[in-house]
């Protein structure tokens, strides 16, 4: 390794990639309040500061072993110095280089310090402008999504889908399930083009799409006060483009939320009593976001508004005549457009992330 990054590693952490003192004191706050005799008095508050004290863990101790990992390599750094090794050199430099792997890996995760980043993630797709077109870009999106949780080690799971007419999607929409997939997801709510020429078009000339991709933390129904009442609950037949999926029973529910009008649905499982729990989780992270909204109006980036059109776009995919991919918030691009279309989008992540504000002054 070179002398320059021996001394990046000598005091990568020296200062800190966060405020140590100040979580570390949010963590104290955090137990002696659960150890309060009325702690439970109000259950949806106490899950959400337990909730909140396991993030803070879970960020502190990766930092201290972090922390101690730098501390021996710059002591066999010094040995090295002393008693020079070409063996334990090629050794030491390896190990500086995993630990400088590991600490860009930690400094992402320090940025996903919102209250609800470590959840997980509803994500819906929806086809906009483009016709066939955009269905079809709905349902690339989709694979897209699915091969990112894959490589990530998440569990995917498709809560309910709308086909196109002629092919891909109207709408779909996934239930990604893995410690922090809201906060990495939400870097993709927005409207995303597509530029290419259409296997639809037998003139084979190019044609541009527009999707919405929208972007929710997973909520649940004990955090969101709902009156049953409020609600019209429906069974139907779940639909879909045929073959072994199609359910035959009135299995899939509608439930729609009367004062709001928000309507969801689930009917990807075969059991009524599954679809109706998935559509109340949905419900309560559409109600969860509306509150947020009313009472925050900062919260209004959680919810992509407005048509997926034309001079909307957060990112373009452009496939001919050239190949390229651009989030137009960060600049962020590659060419590897197969690769990002095969799930490698962490670099559109990061990007955003490291661009916006932090998010953690929630907890004092």
């Amino acid at each position: 390794m070179k002398r320059c990054r021996r001394r990046e590693v000598a005091s990568t952490l020296s200062g800190g990639i966060f405020d140590l003192d100040r979580r570390l004191a949010q963590i104290r706050t955090l137990e002696a309040k659960s150890e309060l005799p009325n702690f439970w008095d109000d259950p949806a508050s106490a899950n959400q500061d337990l909730r909140r004290l396991s993030q803070l863990r879970d960020l502190i101790n990766p930092f201290l072993r972090l922390d101690k990992t730098e501390r021996d390599i710059a002591e066999l750094y010094e040995m090295l110095k002393l008693e020079p090794s070409e063996s334990m050199a090629a050794e030491m430099d390896q190990m500086s280089i995993t630990f400088l792997r590991d600490l860009d890996d930690y400094e992402l995760e320090t940025l996903l310090s919102g209250e609800y980043d470590d959840r997980n993630a509803l994500l819906e797709i929806n086809a906009g402008a483009g016709g066939s077109e955009a269905c079809d870009w709905a349902s690339m999106l989709c694979r897209m999504y699915i091969r990112w949780a894959e490589r990530k080690g998440f569990k995917v799971e498709i809560l309910s889908e709308t086909p196109g007419d002629v092919t891909g999607y109207r709408a779909v929409q996934l239930d990604v399930r893995g410690r922090n997939a809201y906060g990495y997801l939400k870097a993709d709510n927005g409207v995303h083009r597509l530029v290419r020429i259409s296997p639809f078009d037998a003139a084979a000339r190019r044609h541009t799409s527009f999707c919405k991709v929208e972007v929710l933390p997973e909520i649940e129904s004990s955090e969101v006060q709902i009156n049953p009442d409020d609600l019209k609950v429906e069974t139907l037949r779940a639909g879909g483009a045929g073959g072994q999926h199609v359910n035959k029973t009135e299995s899939a529910v509608r439930i729609t939320h009367l004062p709001s009008g928000i309507v969801v649905q689930c009917q990807n499982e075969r059991s009524q009593h599954k679809n109706r729990d998935a559509a109340m989780t949905v419900l309560a992270a559409r109600l969860a976001e509306l509150q947020r909204k009313q009472a925050e109006q900062h919260m209004n980036t959680m919810k992509v508004t407005g048509p997926a059109e034309w001079g909307r776009q957060i990112r373009s995919y452009v496939m001919q005549p050239y190949t390229m991919v651009k989030d137009h918030r960060t600049a962020h691009e590659t060419g590897n457009v197969s690769g990002v279309m095969d799930g490698e989008i962490d670099g559109f992540i990061e990007a955003y992330l490291k661009q916006r504000p932090s998010e953690d002054a929630y907890v004092e």
